[in-house]
């Protein structure tokens, strides 16, 4: 879709929405870059959600706000009490309930025409690698979306994304946090440049904090994910300019943001000149724990 398709007046209300979601969207269809055709596909997208944690929460909610017609949601963890101080789509009631299930009841009761597909399973790279666990195959997975935002809490799963949104030209919107600080960073499809340009491997193991003790600003996650939301909303409308060429930094004690250039490595394993990665088969997907998202 391009912006004038978005905006191209009064033709475009011809549109059957129905009287209820002309005024769920009111606000959306009066702008000129989404209007009822942008609606129209919003409700037509599909996204899918890796990680319903601290990230995963706020952008969950906004994009089934925002009429996103079609939600998947991966997570294999359960909600617990620690959980609650920055993973908004759970509460005290939803103690002990895996959280896929209830961030669907939540997305249920915000929008109904939303329709969740969640995946009580952790993501892999094979179905073989689930050791007894529930998994789900990445490359499976993620060509039944459109977009997928990374919500993960761990480097394998983050480069496990990468890859398979990559080699599936399927676009994503990273995101992370730590602490006081977030970065956020949207990859292309095809990549070029794609997150192992940013970070070619994962560090080793035991070389990074432990998510559990380093500790995340509970306001943090809702910051970043939000801005997850808005970069997936941005690709499916094709307004504004993506996040495709950097990486965003935001400090939450300055506050402020920084920008900083992301090109593509020509010695990239998974998009450079002479690629190594072929499929999420040629890739041990192992490393440190990494900044907190969930």
């Amino acid at each position: 879709m391009t912006d004038g398709d978005a905006g191209s007046g009064n033709a475009d209300w011809g549109l059957d929405l129905g009287p209820d979601g002309l005024e769920r969207y009111a606000r959306h269809i009066v702008l000129e870059d989404v209007g009822p055709t942008g609606q129209a596909a919003l409700l037509d997208a599909s996204v899918l959600v890796v990680g319903a944690g601290g990230l995963g929460s706020p952008a969950i909610q906004y994009l089934a706000a925002a009429g996103i017609g079609r939600l998947g949601i991966v997570d294999d963890d359960v909600v617990e009490r620690s959980n609650l101080q920055r993973q908004v789509i759970h509460g005290e009631a939803d103690l002990g309930r895996p959280k896929v299930e209830s961030a669907a009841d939540a997305v249920a009761a915000l929008n109904p025409d939303v329709t969740v597909e969640p995946h009580e399973a952790r993501l892999a790279a094979s179905a073989a690698d689930g050791d007894g666990q529930d998994v789900r195959a990445a490359a499976d997975l993620i060509t039944d979306y459109d977009v997928v935002l990374d919500a993960s809490d761990n480097f394998p799963t983050r480069f496990l994304v990468n890859d398979a949104c990559v080699l599936a030209e399927t676009p994503f919107v990273h995101g992370a946090v730590y602490r006081f600080e977030g970065q956020l960073t949207t990859v292309a499809a095809g990549g070029e440049p794609c997150y192992r340009c940013l970070f070619p491997e994962a560090p080793p193991e035991g070389t990074v904090p432990d998510c559990a003790t380093a500790g995340v600003l509970g306001v943090l996650p809702g910051t970043i994910g939000t801005m997850q939301a808005t970069e997936a909303i941005k690709l499916l409308l094709d307004v504004g300019d993506p996040l495709t060429d950097g990486v965003l930094y935001y400090d939450a004690l300055e506050p402020g943001t920084e920008r900083v250039d992301l090109r593509p490595r020509p010695d990239c394993a998974l998009c450079g000149d002479e690629p190594t990665i072929e499929t999420v088969d040629d890739v041990t997907y192992e490393g440190g724990c990494g900044v907190d998202a969930a």
